[in-house]
């Protein structure tokens, strides 16, 4: 619902009243037509470390996912790994 700001001084104990009734419900305030200010109902903050249990909840149940690749030492194949194995093609 969109009101002037006018509107919303004389209304405003009901308006929240209204807003405290129906969580959904949300008042935009306007000025010469244009939307300033959204009175809304609060929402309850998370609970401390709620966002950490909920990863590791998630992780726990994607499982380990992709494996992690073979151990090799590249640096004894450099030119192998840059160029392939058959090396610069000239």
């Amino acid at each position: 619902m969109k009101i002037s700001i006018s509107e919303a001084r004389r209304r405003l104990p009901e308006l929240v009243r209204q807003v405290r009734k129906d969580a959904g419900t949300s008042v935009q305030i306007t000025v010469h037509d244009e939307v300033v200010a959204e009175l809304r109902a609060s929402q309850p903050l998370p609970k401390p470390g709620e966002a950490a249990r909920k990863l590791l909840a998630l992780r726990k149940k994607l499982g380990r996912g992709v494996p992690k690749a073979r151990w090799s030492d590249v640096s004894s194949h450099v030119k192998e790994h840059l160029y392939g194995p058959e090396g610069v093609i000239r």
